[in-house]
């Protein structure tokens, strides 16, 4: 069954001497808000990655299939899921549509996740997921840094070379320093970024989104920059526990409290807001989340609502308390 509750979720990312976030625009440079010089990661950076662990992680197993995967087709998958509905490639009734697109919801994860237009080839309508995300933002300014860097060799084509030989007689034949290039590399000192995400049990009930998805989705945010290490990216992790809000209700009426649970019983906005985290004073150019203190005002959660803390993706959620030996120091206002 599909999830029954609305989340919202929110961690922090750390960054350091490293690439967040490129902008092909830009020359590849780390992404930054062109007015107040935040720097942020887009949404669909940070899905990719849940999608890249979901896809090493659960390999193979049924349902656990990603869509929209590296140097691939979706037209293909979007096929395939066509194909198993029982309905024709080229149809497009509504009740072709939708098997397919029910079809399509049970073999890959990222679509009843995330959603995803299933109408760029064999037409299998649109979804719309119930979990979507907000660009994640630095706490402070970042300054991108573009330096320049030596690759001791060359990677020059040799016109008309056909073997091995004569790559080795064109190198002996070159002058010693044309066989070095320079390169750049674009990374940020440092940078603390905050994530924001939310989830629908209304959207859920549409794609079969459910709560062993929703375990698998919160264990990738917790694992995913772990499976995704390159000498761009310099040191990239999520240092804060996933913290979640999840609405139970508060109606003593069993059927109202289950309906209160789904619409949810506080704005995202306000719930956001109990987190407060702020640079240390005598702290002038931050370099470590050390460097910040994280404040959680738990006695203004709203009644209906529970605030849980996840420090590790394969333990339960520890709910309404800061858990013990958490990583990062969380003080109650």
């Amino acid at each position: 069954m599909a999830i029954n509750n609305r989340y919202e979720f929110m961690f922090y990312i750390e960054c350091v001497n490293g690439n967040p976030n490129g902008d092909p625009d830009m020359g590849n440079s780390p992404r930054v808000d062109a007015e107040d010089r935040h720097g942020y990661i887009t949404d669909v950076a940070i899905k990719r990655r849940i999608r890249n662990y979901i896809q090493t992680a659960y390999n193979g197993e049924d349902g656990m299939d990603i869509i929209m995967k590296n140097a691939t087709n979706i037209n293909k998958n979007i096929a395939l899921a066509k194909e198993k509905s029982g309905a024709d490639i080229s149809a497009k009734d509504k009740n072709s549509v939708y098997k397919a697109r029910q079809k399509a919801c049970s073999m890959f994860y990222d679509v009843r996740t995330f959603g995803a237009v299933l109408s760029t080839g064999p037409n299998a309508g649109q979804v719309r997921g119930p979990v979507q995300m907000t660009f994640a933002k630095s706490l402070d300014p970042i300054l991108p840094v573009d330096i320049t860097i030596t690759r001791m060799c060359s990677a020059e084509n040799i016109k008309g070379a056909t073997s091995y030989e004569d790559y080795v007689k064109a190198e002996s034949e070159a002058d010693e320093d044309s066989l070095r290039t320079f390169g750049r590399k674009q990374f940020i000192p440092y940078g603390l970024y905050e994530a924001r995400g939310f989830i629908s049990a209304n959207l859920a009930n549409e794609t079969g989104f459910d709560e062993d998805d929703l375990k698998k989705f919160f264990e990738a945010i917790l694992n995913m920059y772990e499976h995704d290490r390159s000498a761009s990216k310099g040191t990239m992790t999520v240092v804060s526990p996933l913290i979640i809000f999840k609405h139970v209700g508060t109606d003593t009426c069993e059927e109202q409290r289950i309906r209160q649970a789904k619409l949810g019983c506080a704005s995202a906005y306000k719930l956001f807001k109990l987190i407060n985290v702020k640079r240390k004073d005598e702290v002038e150019y931050p370099r470590s989340v050390d460097d910040y203190n994280f404040t959680v005002n738990m006695s203004g959660v709203p009644n209906g609502v529970e605030i849980g803390f996840l420090t590790n993706p394969y333990n339960e959620i520890v709910w309404n308390k800061i858990p013990d030996g958490c990583d990062i120091k969380l003080n109650t206002l």
